[in-house]
């Protein structure tokens, strides 16, 4: 039996997370719905002019991991944080949420990785990053045990912007298939993607990777085409299962020649798409690995994406099983 259900590898960040009007994305010139990578510097710069703020622990794949959690699935992490006051948030966060985390703690220089989100009036996020002690993450960091008893390895694209942890994924990657499980990832943002277009495929066509998270834009950047439906028929051949979500009109799931559409969950307000697709993720590999049909996985991921956006932050506060079970989901 597998210890794990999901093994979650990505950017251990925590997120200070302010409203802001479109002027101020302008006058800082931030892009807006983007993951922008930034130095120290401009940390400090953007930090003291950011109104109130809330600081949550976050960074994609961690959210995934708690999601999981959260619906009552057995979760693990790999990420690096240092040992400082932000990491001792995020290590006490992810633990709280029930999600083993073990990666030893960086000693001095650089500190915890940061994210800025700046949230616009339509509840858009854009994101300013210092990456931080996220870029020590490397193949010492991998425990062998979770690699191999986890049901599902789980990655998030922004891991191939610091260079070791690409050697950290391909290692965990090799001893899980070894083990008989599977791999995924998530594409994470179109800006990533331009960055990695040709690695990103290779992962996917030579079986690296089986399952593949997307949105609409990270998908259509990927092949390099205006078109969703071009898109999706490129992504069906190059590897097992595509799980693509679209905003308000909910998901598509393919499979070869199998399509599973789902609908988006009513939601009474959109507040804050932090983590919208995290929890998605969270939902749909809970679903799998507890053997549940592709339109179930799709539901529950579709569930958790909706109840995450209308709060701020990116980590769900509901009880997710509970949820799922009175939405007949479980």
């Amino acid at each position: 039996m597998p210890e794990y259900d999901v093994l979650c590898i990505g950017n251990a960040i925590v997120d200070i997370i302010a409203q802001c009007d479109e002027a101020f994305l302008e006058t800082n010139g931030i892009i807006k719905g983007a993951m922008n990578l930034i130095d120290a510097r401009r940390a400090e710069l953007l930090y003291g002019r950011m109104g109130p703020a809330i600081e949550a622990s976050g960074g994609s794949a961690g959210n995934t991991a708690a999601g999981v959690a959260s619906l009552g699935g057995r979760a693990a992490f790999f990420g690096k944080v240092s040992n400082d006051a932000l990491g001792d948030i995020y290590t006490h966060d992810i633990h709280a949420q029930g999600v083993a985390f073990d990666t030893r703690p960086l000693t001095g220089e650089p500190p915890t990785a940061r994210s800025m989100i700046f949230v616009t009036p339509d509840g858009e996020r854009s994101m300013n990053t210092y990456l931080g002690a996220c870029i020590e993450l490397g193949p010492e960091d991998v425990e062998a045990d979770k690699a191999s008893g986890s049901k599902v390895t789980y990655f998030e694209g922004y891991l191939w912007d610091p260079p070791r942890a690409k050697e950290a994924i391909r290692q965990t990657a090799k001893l899980a298939h070894a083990a008989g499980r599977e791999v995924s990832m998530t594409l994470s943002d179109s800006f990533c993607v331009d960055r990695y277009r040709d690695e990103f495929l290779e992962l996917m066509r030579s079986g690296t990777v089986d399952i593949v998270f997307a949105n609409s834009h990270e998908i259509k950047s990927l092949y390099q085409t205006a078109s969703f439906e071009e898109a999706l028929a490129a992504i069906r051949k190059d590897c097992r299962i595509a799980a693509v979500t679209r905003s308000e009109k909910g998901s598509v799931i393919v499979r070869g020649d199998e399509t599973v559409t789902i609908e988006a969950t009513k939601i009474k307000e959109l507040v804050d798409t932090t983590g919208a697709g995290d929890l998605y993720a969270a939902g749909f590999l809970y679903g799998y690995t507890t053997g549940r049909s592709l339109k179930d996985c799709g539901d529950l991921g579709s569930l958790a994406a909706g109840l995450v956006i209308q709060q701020i932050g990116p980590r769900p506060r509901q009880n997710l099983r509970r949820e799922a079970e009175q939405a007949g989901l479980l």
